[in-house]
């Protein structure tokens, strides 16, 4: 690597964000991590996978908030910053109908601090950014894989919106400055050191328990579950080939193989070795029926595949959740040891 310059990472404590710059320190990279440790779910979690990264002499961590337009401005310019990976937002479908403030000020409020962060640099080489599958909105099971292509005109959620907002803002702001952006769909991102409000956690959890699930939908839905790792390999894939200057590029990343959500069930109620207790429930409002990716212009760019199937990831992750709380768990695994 010939740029020394360390790469902005937002949303450093998160899920993907604590894995992608684990990924990028591994390499050699300078990662300068940004997090505000919302309380959305369990700090503990968030401090526990920051502390991975932070004993790493090629890894900062600022505690600053992404909607902050002057602290992002200042990390960007005092730091060289020329490579952003932009990954904090207000997750959620659900906690969108309960607090849509929360969403208008770190996703939209929070995108706009780094387009304008990055618009002012003038020396940005490439910007990626957190989109979603959400985005595509509501589409029956079976069909083919969702394509980047198509309109996506009517998100049923709010936090589809502010999604799909920010690539809205990012295509005027790729013209208008000539900024070179890629968006990033995720599609049902899950594995070890996951989100606890993300069904298969909660599912985990609440079967350790011996308390009830509640199946939404009736079990008639299907996700295009994406292990952690391989989700890492598209981001660093993507982030090292940008597009041309004034491109705001939209791709998928999943892995191109929809399961049933009864199947994912089974498959967590096989690797702990206990039978869940399913209270069937309607689908709720901002859901959707499926997901499902068409990853062949993220294969075509960056020969992205796919490697842990679900029934192997699943595994993975209950083999951490376990020794997690084996060590004295922490945040909502505690209430398990």
């Amino acid at each position: 690597m010939t740029d020394r310059s360390p790469i902005l990472v937002t949303g450093a404590a998160g899920f993907i964000g604590h894995a992608v710059s684990e990924r990028l320190l591994a390499r050699g990279e300078r990662v300068l991590g940004l997090d505000n440790f919302t309380d959305y779910y369990d700090v503990a979690l968030k401090k526990a996978r920051t502390a991975r990264l932070v004993d790493n002499f090629n890894f900062r961590l600022i505690d600053g908030d992404i909607a902050s337009p002057g602290l992002i401005s200042e990390l960007v310019e005092a730091n060289g910053i020329r490579r952003i990976v932009h990954l904090a937002a207000q997750a959620g479908v659900r906690y969108s109908l309960e607090n849509p403030f929360a969403y208008e000020h770190s996703n939209l409020k929070g995108h706009l601090a780094v387009l304008e962060a990055a618009r002012h640099a003038g020396n940005i080489e490439h910007l990626v950014y957190a989109s979603s599958s959400s985005v595509y909105g509501d589409r029956p099971l079976g069909g083919t894989g969702f394509r980047e292509d198509e309109p996506c005109a009517a998100p049923v959620s709010l936090y589809a919106a502010t999604k799909r907002s920010c690539e809205l803002m990012s295509e005027s702001y790729a013209k208008l400055y000539r900024l070179p952006l890629s968006g990033l769909r995720f599609f049902t991102v899950y594995g070890p050191w996951g989100r606890p409000d993300m069904a298969y956690y909660g599912f985990a959890q609440k079967i350790l328990l011996g308390q009830p699930i509640e199946v939404f939908g009736e079990g008639r839905m299907a996700r295009d579950f994406t292990y952690i790792d391989d989700i890492v390999d598209g981001v660093v894939g993507v982030l090292d080939r940008p597009p041309a200057s004034g491109e705001n590029r939209l791709l998928n990343i999943g892995d191109c193989n929809p399961v049933g959500l009864m199947d994912m069930i089974s498959l967590l109620e096989r690797a702990l070795g206990r039978p869940a207790v399913k209270l069937m429930r309607p689908m709720q409002p901002g859901d959707v029926t499926s997901t499902y990716a068409d990853i062949s212009a993220i294969q075509a760019l960056t020969g992205y595949s796919p490697k842990v199937p679900l029934a192997r990831g699943i595994e993975r992750f209950v083999d951490w959740y376990l020794s997690e709380i084996e060590n004295g768990g922490r945040g909502p695994m505690a209430a398990v040891a």
